[in-house]
């Protein structure tokens, strides 16, 4: 398994053309799982062609790892086809729900950060490994309210549960700096609490203002606070693959590679200085 740090992007439906004209060199990309799951033709193609060139991460959006819902076993047997089809270095989803009663919310909705929260995630976590026979990548999701009911600090919710379900991390810095915002909390202390040693990769995206918040949007270039807080995580954490996500007012394809390559010229210069 690599762990170098070297840049990334996220597939994207409008790039696949030329995606699969062009060689990308080495370095990783992330595909949304559901995008490919049960499917052949082009999308199949594209993951096939850049697989030749990249790290494939597979990253989920409807696993609803903190829903009451019973997970379905159809969806892991395809997940675990696709992920030996491809050798993907990495499958995740989010610290999230989304399903309720057989029904989809098409979100990522976080849990209250309480003691039961954590039990129910750490065990819900620990069966979805258990039927993809591979530990989970978790990523933090975004928040703009808060739980009444939540005790627990953001940081150490997240430990919490990575660490009683065995589970891996992929830090997103946007959304920690998004979430530290809206909720109030200091990004920075997060960054210093999370176990640096379960942290697999990072993500990297822009955010815009709506009013007195800011919102994931994923559709600008990464800002200039979100680049300090990244630098300050690959200094205390270490260097990591990192994937730019760019979701919407996509820009071409050159010049989303670009975005990543910074990240890894950032990356690399704080890495060179620690060790120095």
């Amino acid at each position: 398994m690599k762990l170098s740090p070297q840049h990334g992007i996220s597939l994207k439906a409008t790039h696949y053309e030329e995606l699969l004209q062009r060689n990308l060199g080495p370095g990783w990309a992330e595909a949304i799982t559901e995008n490919f799951l049960g499917r052949g033709g082009r999308p199949l193609a594209v993951l096939e062609r850049v697989r030749r060139d990249r790290e494939i991460i597979l990253h989920g959006v409807s696993m609803s790892l903190g829903g009451p819902d019973p997970f379905d076993p159809a969806y892991f047997r395809s997940l675990r086809e696709l992920r030996s089809r491809i050798e993907a270095a990495f499958v995740g989803d989010h610290l999230s729900f989304g399903t309720f009663d057989g029904h989809f919310g098409h979100d990522l909705w976080p849990l209250p950060r309480t003691e039961e929260a954590v039990r129910h995630l750490a065990a819900r976590i620990r069966q979805a490994q258990d039927m993809l026979e591979e530990q989970l990548v978790i990523e933090n999701v975004s928040a703009y309210v808060d739980y009444a009911q939540s005790r627990l600090g953001e940081a150490e919710f997240m430990t919490l549960v990575l660490q009683e379900a065995d589970a891996a991390m992929l830090l997103d810095v946007n959304n920690v700096f998004v979430s530290a915002h809206n909720l109030g909390f200091d990004a920075w202390s997060y960054i210093d609490a999370i176990p640096a040693e379960r942290v697999r990769y990072f993500h990297l995206a822009g955010h815009s203002e709506m009013g007195p918040l800011l919102l994931d949007d994923h559709g600008s270039a990464v800002g200039d606070a979100t680049w300090e807080l990244y630098e300050y995580a690959v200094a205390r954490i270490g260097g990591r693959p990192t994937i730019v996500e760019w979701d919407s007012n996509l820009p071409a394809l050159d010049r989303l590679l670009a975005e990543s390559e910074h990240a890894c010229d950032r990356a690399n210069r704080i890495s060179a200085e620690a060790a120095a």
